[in-house]
């Protein structure tokens, strides 16, 4: 596709409503650089929770932030790219659902959402990505060209999420599921740094009866309507 420039697309949205699926398909087809922004606090909180970092203390935090090198590396075998930490790629392990219920706890904290949002302008000077999150659009990137707030009706995140980490542990129930979301959600969303929130020229992507290709269709004619501004 023939492009007349690079622009930054933001797409933020609660949990479990397909936002990095949505972001690594725009981002193959433009041929863009995808971030998953949840994956830095993912890998942010591993570290803290495998060196027992009290984060309820300042210090403890600042200094465990300097041990910390994030990188994303392309995966030739997975085709995407993969969160590293400290040269270690824990992609899948940041998956865990123990990882899932602490770190929304992390993410509300100043030290480490400045560190990340740091780390997340510096890779977007360049434009040509494609970032998802819950504070894009509003902080990281309040003048991307394209933002989207995606959002589903809790019954369907609650299924999508649970089918999700069910292959992974067949163990899990969809109450555990349905806890840890709206427990996510409500920590995102009343957070005092950088709640989770719509940014005034966001354009809501309601997929609660959409397919993925019906939804992917929708965001790439939105794309390319602001890529040929």
């Amino acid at each position: 596709m023939e492009q007349r420039k690079k622009i930054i697309i933001s797409i933020d949205g609660w949990s479990s409503c397909g936002k990095s699926t949505l972001a690594k398909q725009l981002a193959k087809e433009l041929d863009y650089v995808y971030i998953d922004s949840g994956a830095m606090y993912r890998a942010i909180t591993l570290f803290f929770l495998r060196n027992h970092i009290d984060w309820t203390k300042q210090k403890a935090v600042d200094d465990a932030l300097k041990n910390i090198v994030l990188e994303f590396v392309y995966n030739a075998k997975s085709k995407q790219s993969e969160i590293h930490l400290n040269e270690e790629n824990v992609e899948y392990v940041i998956r865990d659902l123990v990882i899932a219920e602490k770190v929304s706890d992390v993410a509300a904290i100043k030290a480490v959402r400045e560190f990340a949002v740091a780390q997340q302008q510096l890779m977007g000077k360049k434009k040509a990505i494609v970032m998802d999150g819950r504070d894009i659009g509003t902080v990281v990137f309040p003048k991307a060209a394209l933002k989207i707030f995606m959002t589903a009706d809790n019954s369907v995140r609650v299924e999508r999420r649970f089918k999700e980490l069910f292959e992974k542990n067949p163990n899990i129930t969809l109450e555990e599921v349905r806890n840890n979301l709206e427990m996510r959600d409500y920590i995102d969303s009343h957070r005092e740094i950088s709640p989770l929130r719509k940014a005034d020229d966001a354009i809501v992507l309601d997929n609660s009866n959409l397919t993925m290709k019906q939804q992917f269709d929708i965001a790439l004619k939105w794309a390319k309507e602001k890529i040929s501004d």
